[in-house]
């Protein structure tokens, strides 16, 4: 009669052993949790320091109202979205004043942030070089490492982002309407010892990766520099002038907008220095194609079609999207599925929330768009490079027009009609596919960057399963 269930019995000195908020639920209990975290006891291992872990700021009176555009970095829940680093695509800022006010919560290189609550929940990531020294939200924990050897820290940081750590992480989760992580759930997950000799082939892959990434960056900007000095942009001093007279020929007559921040002087000088030189509108450069909206209600509490929203990629890449789209969804929508999923060569470019990101299919993908994404597929490449358009919507020769017409909004929107009347520079084609060429070198660095850090947590996983030695051997068989 009870075959099949998963059940198990323990007493209570077994449930209340390192259980303070005293669970009981079958699914901190669950077998595959339970018996990861009882085989990682029965080796050596040690747990954080509780003190080492620290909320963000609950109740705190700094709100938007208080983000700058720049100071001390500002780690929100948004910047978690899975990986080794902090996402800062959509970073903000905060004074040092108010820094200093949430002293508690202050991380520097090194440290780890975390998310508590959200669809990223249990999500670890690395306050890397670049950040420095940060503070973070309500919604995320934070891990102060300082005191150990940088290996070790680098090493913490790979264990919680393997499936181990991620397991015993989310075995922690508590709550029902809001599943959230408490400081104290963090310090009682079993850390697994090795030595320090392992600690530091780890930390060495992510130094690499690290290295890799910046690369890749690097070499991302010296293709948009080319783009800028082709159109004579690179130093360009924008007007600052807040006044900007026109009569209502010129204004209303063209634009049918009245709201004086779409007439700001900087909008209009970006687009006529890219009209006195070789141009062309949007909707005359690709063909424009809208995916759909299904609804939350065809969302899959399971394995399905992945769905992919603006909040899933940037102009970097994409990120496993939070939603799927149920089976039965897609069996009876079949046709128009295989038709909405983008082929390779497809521009993505966001419509809605932060509009105006594109970013360039390498490979076909398998999952679906929103409604909130267009396709972009450009018509002739041998006029214009799909590497090179998509550099330029994600410039900021393209960015301002955005932001001049979705601007005013509580949530942005960008309208395709307005969308297609966007003016693209058409630069010389040799140039264009020197960027291919800086922009593809780009992408490969950051594919190598990101395969060491699964080799890191590959190798972590190994060391835990079977030993350091055959951890060690698969380090040397993947690390170059």
């Amino acid at each position: 009669m009870l075959e099949g269930l998963e059940i198990r019995i323990l007493n209570l000195k077994s449930v209340s052993l390192n259980n303070r908020s005293f669970r009981i639920d079958s699914g901190y209990f669950s077998k595959y949790s339970y018996r990861i975290d009882s085989f990682i006891k029965s080796k050596t291992h040690f747990f954080l320091d509780e003190k080492e872990v620290v909320s963000g700021p609950f109740g705190s009176t700094l709100k938007s109202h208080s983000y700058l555009t720049e100071g001390i970095p500002f780690v929100r829940i948004e910047n978690i979205r899975g990986g080794f680093d902090i996402d800062k695509s959509q970073i903000v800022y905060i004074s040092e004043a108010n820094n200093q006010l949430l002293q508690n919560s202050q991380l520097f290189t090194d440290d780890l942030v975390l998310s508590k609550v959200g669809n990223s929940i249990g999500y670890y990531a690395r306050v890397d070089e670049e950040i420095g020294q940060c503070n973070i939200s309500e919604n995320n924990l934070g891990i102060k490492l300082q005191k150990y050897e940088r290996s070790l820290r680098h090493y913490i940081l790979t264990f919680f982002n393997c499936k181990y750590g991620s397991v015993l992480t989310l075995r922690r989760i508590s709550g029902n309407a809001q599943p959230k992580l408490n400081v104290f759930d963090i310090s009682e997950i079993p850390i697994p010892e090795f030595s320090n000799s392992f600690y530091k082939l780890i930390s060495n892959l992510i130094v690499v990766s690290k290295n890799k990434i910046d690369s890749s960056k690097n070499k991302y900007y010296d293709a948009e520099n080319i783009l800028l000095n082709s159109v004579q942009m690179s130093n360009f001093e924008f007007s600052k002038d807040p006044i900007n007279i026109k009569n209502l020929s010129e204004s209303f007559g063209k634009s049918k907008r009245l709201d004086a921040e779409y007439y700001q002087k900087k909008y209009e000088e970006v687009v006529l220095k890219i009209v006195s030189q070789k141009h062309d509108f949007l909707i005359n450069i690709v063909e424009i194609s809208k995916s759909i909206e299904p609804g939350s209600t065809h969302y899959s509490e399971d394995k399905g079609l992945p769905f992919y929203r603006v909040s899933d990629y940037n102009k970097f890449g994409l990120s496993k999207p939070d939603k799927e789209l149920t089976n039965s969804f897609v069996t009876d929508n079949k046709d128009l599925i295989e038709k909405l999923k983008p082929k390779k060569g497809t521009i993505l470019f966001s419509k809605d929330g932060s509009v105006g990101t594109a970013y360039l299919l390498r490979d076909d993908l398998d999952g679906i768009t929103s409604g909130a994404i267009l396709h972009l597929k450009v018509k002739n490449s041998k006029e214009i490079l799909p590497e090179y358009l998509t550099l330029a919507l994600n410039s900021m020769l393209v960015q301002m027009q955005a932001e001049r017409d979705a601007g005013g909004s509580i949530i942005l929107h960008w309208r395709k009609e307005e969308i297609e009347q966007v003016v693209v520079p058409i630069i010389d084609f040799t140039k264009q596919k020197k960027i291919a060429e800086l922009i593809e070198e780009s992408f490969k660095l950051k594919t190598e960057s990101e395969r060491l850090l699964e080799v890191a947590k590959k190798a972590v996983e190994i060391a835990i399963e079977t030993d350091e030695k055959t951890a060690i051997k698969f380090i040397n068989d993947n690390k170059i």
